[in-house]
């Protein structure tokens, strides 16, 4: 006898499994840092041996090192896009705040600035090419490919979380990182000589080009630059350098937070984070004061640096009025970009919005770069303090030294400060734990007027659509509703401001402003040779420090 057990209901299908945990994710970083330090030291081994006359280091083994270490990364990002990419489960999340537009739409301009160096260079070498090596030409004709390759592969995955292939994407990710900072390294030494070589010696065909003519042992004495369209090449690649120092080095940073991304496991909805973010639109809520005090200083900034860059190849006393010039103009500056700092720090202390807590691996990443890489201007101007005041003479350009270095000290702290705490602020719905309750907005009060932009429920100016309110307190909100958001106006005329100051503060060393030689107080103290190594390896610091801060900013603008 049998007895059939009654139907119960249809099993519903087996929810899809979530990506499986590494077992141990240190291992797979170990291996790829372990990777990256290796083939860095080697790249930075023959990048500085060939920077001195007295080792038998040539650029082409330079070049043909780097040209090796762009093809192996461009394959890499070959197989990531046409395999681990279309892997069913090799993206199941995306970093949200991994990869803004903004600076993607940055590492576009920067990369479209290279390649047009990357013509400039080919157009350079092709002049003499009966006596130079095919490698001078390859290089930088592998670099554009690279260079078109990699803005497309950063474009489209810089906010992947991989979870196929782990230990080869890591390892790939670090190979490619490293490449770049390679080629910073690289096109870094290239012009630090160039600007030595430039005050030291005259004005010759050869000066110019350490790494592309001096220590090629196969070049002739014939080998030189003598067409004026050779030069058009030679001195225009060498003014597009900054742009190729900034494509690699914000590369490196998205390239860093993909590889902090590869296995990461990311909610749906993450507490805090579900805000949709609110579209780019500049001089938007502001009261424009920021914005037009900003574009003043930027044209003035650059009316500046055209008439330093006139003057301080002149005669003695031009230049000594050109740096009494530069350097009051960079006062001025620097003197209003650390009050409006401060006042964007101060505008904080009664801002309630909660501070955000959660894992953020490229806000960490954007806090170590701003305070690594404002190390460098410290020492450059902690150096330059202790050169003026234990030095002679005591003069008017003396005293404005002084006084450029303790400023810049102060302007990056307080700057650093202010980007830092912005950056760890909650959006504007975001408020703090120990904050009571606020009434909705329909029923506002005077009593909670003063913290009416925290809500997120509430239309940032009133509504007039109706013949009259409905009543006494939405009359109240519609009088003081535009009141309530200064806080927020003031953060983003501060935010602008100090974008449009630092700009201008990048495009004057990027492209030639070098006081520091100019100003002979430095170089008495200390020495050309030591101090032209103090500035040649501090100075990049400083520059990739602007223009990250304007990154930064960007960002804060939009978060305010």
């Amino acid at each position: 006898m049998s007895t059939e057990l009654p139907s119960g209901p249809k099993e519903s299908p087996p929810a899809p499994r979530p990506a499986p945990r590494e077992v141990w994710k240190k291992g797979g970083r170990l291996l790829a840092v372990l990777l990256a330090v290796n083939v860095l030291l080697l790249a930075c081994t023959l990048i500085s041996g060939g920077a001195f006359n007295k080792v038998a280091v040539y650029d082409t083994d330079v070049f043909a090192l780097l040209t090796t270490m762009l093809l192996l990364a461009m394959v890499w990002i070959l197989f990531y896009l046409l395999g681990t990419k279309r892997c069913p489960d090799g993206v199941p999340y995306r970093d949200a705040h991994a990869g803004p537009i903004w600076l993607r739409g940055g590492l576009v301009l920067f990369g479209i600035c290279t390649l047009v160096m990357d013509v400039f260079k080919i157009g350079y070498y092709s002049s003499f090419f009966e006596c130079q090596s095919a490698i001078k030409i390859l290089y930088p004709l592998t670099q554009a490919v690279f260079v078109i390759v990699q803005t497309y592969f950063l474009w489209v995955s810089a906010k992947d979380c991989v979870h196929t292939h782990l230990d080869l994407t890591r390892c790939g990710l670090m190979l490619t990182l490293t490449t770049n900072l390679a080629i910073w390294m690289a096109a870094v030494v290239d012009e630090s000589v160039h600007q030595a070589h430039s005050h030291s010696s005259s004005h010759s065909n050869t000066s110019h080009t350490r790494l592309a003519l001096d220590r090629d042992s196969t070049v002739g004495g014939d080998c030189s630059c003598n067409t004026a369209v050779c030069q058009i090449f030679q001195q225009g690649y060498f003014y597009l350098y900054p742009f190729n120092i900034e494509y690699s080095l914000f590369a490196s940073t998205m390239l860093y937070v993909m590889w902090k991304n590869v296995g990461r496991l990311l909610a749906s909805s993450t507490p805090g984070h579900s805000h949709a973010p609110a579209p780019v639109s500049l001089f938007r809520e502001t009261f424009f004061a920021g914005p037009v005090l900003g574009l003043i200083l930027f044209v003035v900034g650059l009316a500046v640096f055209i008439i330093y860059e006139v003057q301080v190849s002149g005669e003695r006393g031009r230049t000594q009025q050109a740096l009494v010039t530069y350097y009051s103009f960079n006062i001025v500056c620097l003197g209003l970009m650390t009050l409006v700092s401060l006042s964007g720090s101060v505008i904080y202390r009664f801002d309630r919005r909660a501070m955000d807590q959660h894992k953020n691996p490229t806000r960490t990443l954007d806090v170590a770069l701003l305070m690594g890489a404002a190390l460098g201007q410290y020492a450059i101007s902690y150096y330059s303090i202790v050169a003026v005041v234990a030095g002679t003479p005591k003069d008017l350009l003396a005293g404005l030294n002084l006084a450029h270095a303790l400023l810049m000290i102060t302007q990056h702290t307080f700057q650093n400060i202010f980007i830092i705490e912005s950056l760890h602020r909650g959006p504007p719905g975001a408020e703090s734990h120990d904050t009571p309750p606020k009434e909705p907005c329909h029923g506002l009060t005077f009593a909670n007027l003063d913290a009416l932009h925290t809500l997120p429920a509430c239309p940032p100016t009133p509504r007039l659509v109706g013949p009259s309110p409905a009543g006494p307190q939405e009359a109240a909100s519609v009088i003081v509703a535009p009141r309530s958001h200064w806080r927020r106006r003031c953060l983003k005329d501060i935010s602008l401001f100090l974008l449009l100051c630092n700009i201008i503060l990048w495009i004057m060393p990027a492209f030639g402003a070098r006081p520091h030689f100019s100003n002979t107080v430095e170089v008495d103290f200390y020495g050309y040779s030591l101090w032209a190594a103090i500035v040649n390896i501090c100075l990049p610091f400083g520059i990739f420090y602007r223009m990250h801060a304007v990154s930064s900013l960007l960002e804060v603008y939009v978060m305010s």
